[in-house]
């Protein structure tokens, strides 16, 4: 019997690709793809939008500053304008309370990707400590001393490999490329409301026409509690259609001169080591059930992660958490997709639209800990490249990783 195991075996795989080859479609790239990434920000992460230090106000005397909605748009073609100035509006339903539409912007120099940063080294140390749990688990924290790299160097290993950010639409794959917002001064409101027909058109692009069923997502409500361990228990409530979780914490040692940090802290509730790429950034919901699978991402049932005692220790002075709760997608394309998988599949254009709901807190402070969708609107981004990270002890790159108010964790 086992003289004929090897032929049936290369001949059984022989059939199995010919087999993939026969039914996998030839595809086409289509013409325009277009992008929406809609967040609902709440708490601290209402900065984001703007809130700042009113947002921080509002909760240290015992109120809770209104969500946000916050919506980003991109357009890429292969194609560009005949005239040489390309234009492209995408026309909202009533309920977004935009207006009839909002103009696409095309820069007039070359757009940083989203995500691209310059990194800019800090003083001191990073303790990085990951997972939930009472304690720190042996080989914790890993310790990288800035005073060791060379000026502009990313310290090897500081970011996850394993979950890349997933852009369809960047200014240097794009032909021509157009974004929302821009300098036209709307934004999305807290009441603002997605549902409904949308058409996005241009000099650029075909016409892309879509209906959207899912809405912006419900706020995150999220509290922190120091637990006699010297651990701190984090709560938080579910949000209908979050199909996963992530954590992280952002925290530091003062040296005494002059309020400079000493230590950084970085935190996250991931299992493994994984930090910043696409975990601070909106993700498709099988890649969120690929990341539970490999315990990197918290499931939709979960609503508590205790952080390690060491990470407490380790960061005194200041701890402050950003929590991600990431949500549907919706995906369209015209032509759809043939059934039959002989036939090439050759779309003029594709579109996505990915949600998520973030809130931002300060660990361990009363009048921080819970963030709920009350209190008054809060005006737009704005984008200010080059920016150094938080508190000026981080460069942008990690400050976008951990999705730092304003630091690039908005695509800006």
């Amino acid at each position: 019997m086992r003289r004929f195991a090897i032929p049936v075996l290369v001949g059984a795989t022989a059939l199995c690709t010919v087999a993939a080859t026969v039914t996998a479609q030839q595809t086409a790239a289509p013409v325009a793809r277009y992008e929406m990434r809609a967040e609902t920000m709440s708490g601290l992460g209402g900065m984001a939008g703007g809130g700042g230090m009113g947002a921080a106000m509002t909760m240290a005397f015992g109120g809770t500053p209104k969500a946000q909605h916050m919506l980003w748009l991109d357009l890429g073609s292969s194609r560009a304008a005949a005239d040489g100035k390309p234009k492209a509006e995408h026309f909202m339903p009533a309920g977004a309370k935009l207006g009839k539409s909002v103009l696409l912007r095309t820069p007039q120099a070359a757009k940083r990707d989203p995500g691209e940063a310059d990194f800019q080294r800090p003083k001191g140390r990073m303790l990085i400590f990951w997972g939930c749990g009472e304690h720190a688990p042996k080989g914790q924290p890993v310790v990288i001393d800035f005073s060791k790299l060379a000026a502009g160097q990313v310290p090897p290993g500081l970011f996850t490999t394993t979950v890349p950010m997933d852009r369809w639409v960047s200014p240097s794959s794009s032909k021509t490329y157009g974004y929302w917002p821009g300098e036209d001064g709307k934004s999305a409101k807290p009441d603002s409301s997605l549902i409904g027909a949308h058409r996005v058109a241009g000099n650029y692009s075909p016409e892309m026409a879509f209906s959207l069923a899912k809405d912006f997502m419900a706020p995150l409500n999220a509290s922190s509690a120091l637990q006699p361990s010297g651990s701190t228990l984090l709560r938080w409530g579910s949000v209908a259609d979050a199909t996963g979780y992530y954590a992280m914490i952002i925290g530091g040692k003062q040296s005494g001169k002059g309020g400079e940090m000493s230590d950084i802290v970085w935190w996250s509730s991931s299992a493994s080591r994984q930090f910043g790429g696409g975990l601070a950034d909106w993700m498709a919901p099988a890649t969120v059930a690929k990341l539970i699978g490999e315990k990197t991402v918290l499931s939709p049932q979960t609503a508590t992660c205790t952080v390690p005692a060491e990470v407490k220790a380790a960061a005194p002075d200041f701890m402050f958490g950003t929590l991600h709760a990431y949500g549907p997608e919706e995906s369209f394309a015209y032509p759809p997709r043939p059934a039959d998988t002989k036939v090439k599949w050759v779309p003029e254009w594709t579109a996505r639209i990915r949600h998520r709901s973030t809130t931002g807190f300060l660990v361990g402070m009363d009048g921080f800990g819970a963030a709920a969708a009350a209190g008054t609107e809060q005006p737009a981004p704005a984008c200010k490249p080059k920016k150094k990270g938080f508190g000026g002890l981080l460069g942008g790159a990690v400050a976008g990783a951990l999705g730092v108010p304003g630091q690039g964790g908005d695509g800006c």
